[in-house]
């Protein structure tokens, strides 16, 4: 038995792994617990997911790649953050930490270095983050979503161990699907979903096609919170907020989906071999990994891709249409893709090599 600290937050990509393996180390008789920020993303989703899994808060400063006077208090922020890992780590005593990334997980790297805790970091976008990058110096081992990101990291340090994907995604009930949207199996399912926190941009493009849309599809839309349009109320289109335990289910029914290009989420179509249509978050919004892997899905052949600068009437039906005229050469393509390791073995690696 050992005990595993884990770390990471900021997205939901950088704490749903951790939500995976949470309960398979526990299910193996291990001891574990979490540290993240106080008021992130991460601490919502364990206490409501994994509400029996210790959760520490610590102070956390935003990393930064502009200058900004925030950034000098953030130093301070992190150092504090630093101090209060260590005083946790110290009295719980782990033998691993396991950090997926995120700028809350940098203090508690450092703090675990400092302690000679062995870390493993994990990296799902095709290039590091930033948080990753300087944490990689202290880390034992860097696991890595995609091969093509061996390139990028130093060699002999990082393994490539791909998507962890959580196993009750293939038990989606397609009757179900069906029943909690009120669709036909006879007219094609179109999935939009925008990302953990939705996406206006996207909302207002399918909205403003959405009569054209219907000629072709029923539409699942996942708006994010609060976006939902009640005015809007036509026959084949549903909206929600967001799905958690029925997302399998509106899953099985998927034909195509139109989706940001978080690695976690598009690894999940791939798995299920749903033909995708991928908006990444644009470099105003973001370091530019999600249009990294859009690029990289695209070229696999896996997917098309639409820069959301360019998301307007004249780009999304074209590139649906394009999706639906190549549907079985993209499936053939998502054929040759190797499912990645399961969660147990993920855990066992983990393990092995944080101890050995």
């Amino acid at each position: 038995m050992v005990k595993i600290a884990f770390t990471g937050g900021g997205t939901v990509g950088h704490v749903s792994v951790n939500l995976s393996l949470i309960p398979t180390a526990e299910a193996h008789g291990h001891q574990t617990f979490y540290i993240g920020s106080k008021t992130g993303i991460e601490r919502e989703m364990i206490s409501s997911q994994l509400p029996n899994t210790p959760y520490f808060a610590i102070s956390s400063g935003k990393l930064r790649r502009y200058l900004s006077v925030e950034n000098a208090k953030d130093v301070f922020k992190v150092m504090k953050g630093v101090l209060d890992a260590r005083r946790i780590l110290k009295k719980e005593q782990p033998d691993i930490l396991f950090s997926k990334g995120g700028f809350v997980s940098v203090p508690v790297v450092l703090a675990a270095k400092s302690l000679n805790i062995p870390t493993i970091i994990h990296e799902s976008d095709l290039t590091p983050g930033l948080a990753n990058k300087i944490s990689m110096k202290f880390a034992k081992k860097l696991y890595v979503t995609f091969e093509e990101t061996l390139k990028y990291v130093p060699e002999g340090k990082a393994d490539f161990v791909g998507a962890t994907i959580r196993e009750d995604l293939k038990n989606g009930n397609p009757s179900r699907g069906y029943q909690l949207t009120g669709f036909s199996p006879d007219k094609k399912v179109l999935l939009v979903m925008g990302g953990s926190m939705g996406s206006l941009k996207i909302n207002e493009a399918i909205r403003r096609q959405l009569d054209q849309l219907l000629e072709t599809y029923q539409i699942v839309h996942l708006t994010g919170k609060n976006l939902k349009d009640d005015t809007i109320q036509k026959s084949g289109y549903i909206q929600f907020e967001f799905l958690k335990d029925d997302l399998t289910d509106i899953l099985a029914i998927t034909n195509t989906v139109i989706s940001r290009s978080g690695s976690n989420a598009i690894y999940e179509f791939l798995t299920l071999k749903i033909p995708m249509l991928l908006i990444p978050l644009g470099l105003d919004q973001s370091r530019g990994d999600q249009i990294d892997n859009a690029k990289y899905f695209e070229k696999q052949g896996y997917a098309s891709m639409i820069d959301e600068s360019e998301l307007s009437i004249e780009t999304l039906c074209p590139e649906l249409n394009k999706i639906e005229n190549t549907r079985q050469q993209i499936i053939q393509n998502m054929q040759s893709f190797k499912e990645s390791l399961t969660k147990e073995a993920l855990l066992n690696k983990i393990i092995d090599d944080a101890t050995s």
